[in-house]
């Protein structure tokens, strides 16, 4: 393969990784709130549905969904709904967290998420992610050879599963870093409020996005 073709790619993959999204989101919910290993299997869910995207595109499923309208349409609205979901669930507990600071009794601490589900929720969120899913759909075709080879496209797929395990891990680690300030009740109203307002928004516009 083209090296020059694999370090655009990268670029790409890169570019697509930092920006804000649900994936950087989850992220910044879960180590708060869990720990650092929830957000590590957050992050091996990542590149669990990033083979699933690769695989689709590789073997032509992707363009199934670009040609029927009707396909394209549930994935989209299936993906919004569990945006959205998850975002109401990230305001529930911000509402649950603030009602339980202005009561004289004491609760007791949510239990962390478990690493099964973790991972399951990064998997989900990435599988789901509209960014992803229109990056493999339209821009990773253009990035496998022409010799149709399946092993120099997943090589491209790891590739981009390695961009995010550098920069969620980093981000993981930083968040772990300042674990004291985030352990702090207030702090978790505020991530569990702005969590959930992103996450609805990021579903609603998926909703309402048109497909081109």
């Amino acid at each position: 393969m083209d090296l020059n073709n694999i370090f655009t790619f990268i670029v790409v993959a890169t570019l697509l990784v930092v920006s804000p999204g649900p994936n950087g989101f989850l992220i910044a919910k879960t180590v708060p709130l869990s720990g650092h290993r929830a957000g590590l299997a957050n992050i091996a869910g990542f590149v669990g549905a990033f083979y699933v995207h690769g695989t689709l595109s590789i073997f032509g499923i992707s363009i199934l969904l670009v040609q029927s309208a009707n396909a394209f349409f549930v994935f989209k609205m299936l993906g919004a709904a569990y945006l959205i979901w998850i975002g109401i669930k990230a305001l529930r507990n911000a509402l649950s967290q603030s009602s339980a600071e202005t009561n004289v009794v004491v609760e007791h601490p949510k239990k962390p998420i478990s690493l099964k589900n973790a991972f399951y929720e990064g998997f989900l969120t990435n599988t789901l992610n509209p960014k992803v899913s229109v990056f493999y759909l339209a821009a990773f075709p253009q990035f496998m050879s022409v010799d149709g080879s399946a092993l120099s496209a997943y090589s491209l797929v790891t590739a981009h599963s390695l961009v995010n395990v550098v920069w969620f891990s980093a981000m993981v680690f930083t968040l772990t870093k300042v674990k004291s300030a985030t352990q702090h009740p207030k702090f978790k109203v505020w991530l569990n409020s702005i969590t959930g307002v992103v996450f609805i928004g990021f579903g609603t516009k998926l909703a309402l996005a048109k497909s081109s």
